[in-house]
């Protein structure tokens, strides 16, 4: 499936408190894996699948670092950085990219985790389903520890956030695939799609699930960062 017309968007504008006091000085996206920043292993995956535009929100206290970064490893890609004045969460900050998205369907993933992730059967089941928006999920042994995901068939029942006795092994893997309609919801203030969006959008049936079997790797502590240091291959 082609999806050079799609866009792409990379949340790295949060502060990494959990990875301190290291994230003090080297923003969270920026920390390397197998001698690779984070986040390359994100942008790659959008250029493997033929995605040109990618928009990086960044908290603006780490300009230089990603405009740095950005000189050094892709000079040549239209990628956009995009400042964060203060916090805005995971869907606050798609307001400041409401004209940029324009029309276009886009990838929307947080910026510290690692995935392979076939983002062409994962739009052709999004455009097949009717949804707003589609979520990848992958099944962990730990679900406890993160939001799991409800997904009968392909459309998503519910979410339930560190549950004791979780109904199944699939959580949210921090990639979705959402149509420009979804910005109709956004506002210049703080928001978390996981918690002000998904929810509402499950309940009114327009939130698929993409149950994918790739590698998948979360960054965010440093117990998970070092197994990453580890795992990934």
């Amino acid at each position: 499936m082609n999806l050079s017309n799609y866009k792409a968007i990379i949340l790295a504008g949060g502060k990494g408190t959990r990875l301190y006091p290291i994230t003090k000085e080297i923003p969270k996206p920026l920390l390397l894996i197998k001698g690779k920043p984070i986040i390359n292993y994100l942008v790659d995956l959008f250029i493997d699948h033929k995605i040109k535009e990618i928009a990086i929100l960044i908290n603006k206290n780490y300009k230089n670092d990603f405009q740095w970064w950005k000189k050094r490893y892709y000079p040549k890609n239209k990628i956009r950085l995009v400042e964060e004045e203060k916090e805005l969460g995971t869907f606050g900050g798609l307001y400041l990219l409401k004209s940029w998205i324009a029309n276009n369907k886009f990838f929307l993933t947080n910026g510290d985790e690692l995935k392979k992730i076939d983002l062409s059967k994962m739009a052709k089941l999004h455009n097949q389903a009717g949804t707003l928006g589609t979520i990848a999920l992958v099944e962990i042994e730990d679900p406890e520890n993160y939001g799991v995901v409800v997904c009968n068939s392909t459309k998503i029942q519910d979410f339930i956030e560190k549950p004791k006795n979780p109904p199944c092994k699939y959580i949210n893997a921090g990639l979705y695939l959402l149509n420009s309609e979804i910005l109709e919801l956004s506002k210049l203030e703080f928001s978390m799609i996981e918690k002000d969006i998904f929810p509402q959008l499950a309940k009114e049936n327009k939130l698929a699930g993409f149950k994918f079997k790739g590698q998948w790797t979360d960054c965010g502590t440093w117990k998970r960062y070092q197994q990453a240091l580890s795992d990934w291959q």
